[in-house]
């Protein structure tokens, strides 16, 4: 008692409060910093140098200042990969989050045999490597691929195309495969959450005659607004930074088909536009932070 007394005391002469840590605490805390600066801080900053040069990666940079800010923000063919990612996010997250509500409301509602291997069937794809599934897809959507066959099948040959190739059909394959793998993980999120409400809270929301759709809206939808927003913020992280998708399954893209992260790759890797594609990587840095603290927010005012 004596003790924790002096203490108290010599931390008010010290002009902290009681139990305040000393300057032995920021020791444990300098190898979590000094790896943070050297794998996270340095590389950014080093980016954010680099995108105010035009430089190809070998020879000496030329100082540009914030042109390629400027060309990114005006040029349309450097605007279209965000455009294209928002068409992905759709797909990529609200979809799936939609979809995986669904499930999430009848399997909690109506639990069955073999739920835990159903379970574990939606989110396989989120333990398969994005690269085995972008392959396997893409031998569905070819020209002799599985859905064309099964279109010929059923007599819908008018409806048969060259998914992959087709311009207009070829973006929207990517966001079908995008909603496969983020369906599995919204619907375990969600099924995680929906077990936490009482039974009780279901019970007497039939007691007043709440039909199944009434029941889930009055009842489980307001738990679930936690695991809404974290499955927003993973899905629309995936849709902005989608790469291996478009890569494996379409290869070289055309203006339709563009993606940010690919766009970063080509302009820095393939065209030796170093300046231009760091910069596309810090606006696209940006995007998926404002994204993210958005919908941290947004789900933070929806709990006030």
């Amino acid at each position: 008692m004596a003790d924790t007394l002096s203490r108290a005391r010599a931390g008010r002469r010290h002009g902290g409060p009681p139990g305040e840590p000393g300057r032995i605490a920021y020791l444990y805390l300098a190898p979590a910093l000094v790896v943070f600066a050297l794998f996270l801080l340095f590389p950014l900053l080093r980016s954010v140098w680099l995108s105010l040069y035009e430089w190809n990666g070998l020879t000496v940079g030329t100082w540009v200042g914030l042109d390629n800010y400027t060309a990114v923000l005006t040029d349309p063919a450097l605007r279209r990969p965000f455009l294209n990612a928002l068409l992905l996010i759709g797909f990529f997250s609200f979809v799936p989050v939609v979809l995986g509500l669904g499930l999430a409301g009848l399997m909690a509602r109506n639990p069955l045999r073999g739920s835990g291997f159903f379970r574990t069937v939606l989110f396989l794809p989120q333990v398969v490597a994005l690269v085995v599934v972008g392959v396997a897809w893409q031998d569905i959507f070819a020209p002799a691929g599985q859905l064309n066959g099964l279109l010929r099948w059923v007599g819908l040959d008018s409806w048969t195309r060259a998914w992959l190739g087709d311009p207009t059909f070829a973006l929207v394959t990517v966001g079908v495969v995008g909603t496969w793998v983020g369906t599995g993980l919204c619907v375990v999120l969600f099924l995680a959450g929906l077990a936490k409400v009482p039974r009780e809270l279901y019970e007497a929301a039939r007691l007043d005659g709440a039909r199944p759709v009434r029941e889930f809206f009055a009842v489980g939808l307001p738990a679930l607004r936690g695991e809404i927003a974290v499955a927003l913020t993973l899905t629309v992280v995936a849709a902005l930074r989608t790469f291996d998708l478009v890569y494996v399954m379409i290869g070289s893209t055309g203006q339709s088909t563009r993606v940010p992260s690919y766009e970063v790759y080509d302009r820095a890797m393939l065209k030796g536009e170093v300046g231009t594609g760091v910069t596309i990587a810090l606006l696209l840095t940006a995007v998926i932070l404002v994204a993210t603290v958005l919908i941290n927010r947004l789900a933070e005012r929806a709990d006030s």
